[in-house]
């Protein structure tokens, strides 16, 4: 039993439902084809490849059992051929099999499961018919003011066109989808929402609320519109744009539809299409970065900028910093000080009246990882077990102040992906030179070290790799340890995760 990684998945639930038109995962040929062409060998458009990857024990299996994060069966491959790929970026082969796909059983997990209709479910429902225009908005952000008025007005030309909002949206996670289904009463009655999952092709970029489309994720949704019954397709991507010129060389199945910009008249108090507004009156809608920080802030999104409703549930989904969970890491050499600090923040935060947390190397050494040694393997095992404590910590709302010293940078970026997958990640590099710190040597180890009798010693017979994503750098050199935990406290409350006067 295999289960494949999040766009595989993605692939195999676009397979089974129908919206994608091969019988299962690619071959070389096929998948070469389309990575060169943005066509399968035969001439048929299709824009990414649909592989599959498997590890090095599957690969000589000639069927294959696919299930959901969960363990529950979906399908089997049958399997027609396999193939190696460059892994890219000095990574291993990635190892790969063809087949056609057969339905084992329903998804049964996921989010928002009522909403992945098949398309043909769709096409039969039509009540307008085939031939009736059907315009499909394929938007992965919340729809605000402006988004509305295009759609609205893109369908009126399209003569009076229905509407097909397809929400792409993980298929373990709502993302956010509930604030773009608060829109649905915005909207004409004969507006049909559902939810699908588009795998992301290599050039896609992720933000706070979306991210930008490249010519292949276009060409996709394109794909997918299509199969739902779709004449023409726009995408909302917000300020990151879509690269709809380039995907229209992929020559995809329906009209690609690029809206005239509007812009929020500030003398008529409206929103209008861009060239007939007064250059002096002319309002942008807010960057996602400064809504982002609205939120963080826990400050009302404006009503000339959104719905209510959609701001509301935008607000439920990306509630203000002093309510979302928070993992501080300190890291940084044994000596530079960050215990010290991390201490004094600890207290900071709780004057600021939130609940918080304090794992310190040392500490968690006597009690959670005790029986580890310091050999790399379980120095990065004591670091994940702190990350998993501090990730359920922030889970549920609370702060985590930790102060190992994390000297690799991937068990800090694991670290890093445990905790974000429920709220905030904030790392402190207290960079205190190695010289600095041996001469201080207050627990004599640097001077075991360098006699010996402590193998790998991180700065002295191990690396201690720096962060290049450090949120903050604090050199105790020159800088008392009270005011390094000042500028911390200061950087969190600027940042909207402590109130920003003390209680």
């Amino acid at each position: 039993m295999l289960t494949p990684a999040q766009d595989e998945l993605a692939h195999l639930e676009l397979i089974l439902n129908g919206a994608c038109p091969l019988p299962g995962f690619m071959t070389r040929e096929q998948a070469a084809s389309v990575e060169r062409d943005g066509r399968l060998p035969d001439g048929g458009g299709w824009p990414v490849p649909v592989t599959l990857t498997v590890p090095e024990h599957l690969v000589g299996e000639d069927r294959l059992v696919l299930a959901d994060p969960e363990g529950f069966p979906l399908a089997e491959v049958a399997v027609t051929e396999r193939w190696s790929a460059d892994g890219g970026d000095g990574r291993a082969e990635r190892r790969h099999v063809a087949g056609e796909v057969s339905l084992t059983n329903l998804p049964m997990g996921g989010v928002l499961r009522k909403l992945r209709v098949p398309p043909a479910e769709v096409r039969g429902q039509r009540e307008l018919g085939p031939d009736h225009p059907l315009l499909a908005v394929v938007t992965d952000r919340p729809l605000h003011h402006r988004a509305l008025h295009q759609v609205r007005a893109q369908a009126k030309a399209l003569g009076h066109a229905d509407l097909l909002v397809i929400v792409d949206a993980p298929l373990e996670d709502e993302g956010l989808a509930p604030a773009v289904l608060a829109a649905q009463p915005l909207l004409s009655a004969r507006t049909r929402f559902v939810v699908c999952t588009l795998p992301r092709a290599a050039a896609r970029s992720e933000g706070a609320f979306g991210g930008r489309w490249g010519a292949r994720d276009v060409a996709l949704a394109a794909h997918v519109a299509a199969a739902y019954g779709a004449t023409h397709m726009m995408v909302e991507a917000g300020p990151a744009g879509a690269d709809v010129e380039g995907a229209a060389a992929l020559a995809p199945p329906v009209a690609l539809v690029s809206p005239e910009p509007w812009c929020y008249d500030t003398a008529g108090a409206m929103w209008r299409p861009r060239e007939d507004v007064a250059e002096g009156a002319r309002r942008a809608e807010p960057s996602d970065a400064e809504v982002a920080v609205e939120l963080a802030h826990g400050r009302e999104l404006p009503s000339w900028f959104t719905p209510a409703r959609v701001g509301a549930e935008l607000a439920r989904l990306r509630p203000a910093r002093t309510r979302r969970g928070l993992t501080l890491l300190f890291t940084g050499l044994s000596g530079s000080g960050k215990s010290t600090i991390a201490r004094r923040v600890r207290e900071g935060v709780n004057r600021a009246g939130r609940t918080v947390t304090l794992l310190d190397g040392d500490v968690v050494r006597l009690m959670l990882s005790k029986g580890l040694t310091f050999a790399r393997e379980d120095r990065e095992m004591n670091v994940r077990r702190i990350g998993y404590v501090a990730s359920e910590i922030t889970r549920h709302g609370g702060v985590a102040v930790c102060a190992p010293i994390a000297p690799y940078a991937r068990s800090r970026a694991e670290v890093r992906a445990m905790v974000e997958e429920f709220g905030d990640f904030f790392l402190v590099h207290v960079a205190t030179p190695l010289e600095v710190c041996e001469a201080r040597d207050r627990k004599g180890l640097y001077a075991k070290a360098r006699a010996g009798e402590i193998p790998e010693f991180t700065g002295i017979s191990d690396p201690y790799e720096e962060p290049t994503d450090a949120d903050m750098v604090i050199d105790t050199v020159d800088e008392d340890p009270h005011e390094s935990a000042a500028r911390v406290l200061a950087a969190l409350r600027e940042g909207g995760w402590l109130p920003e006067k003390e209680l």
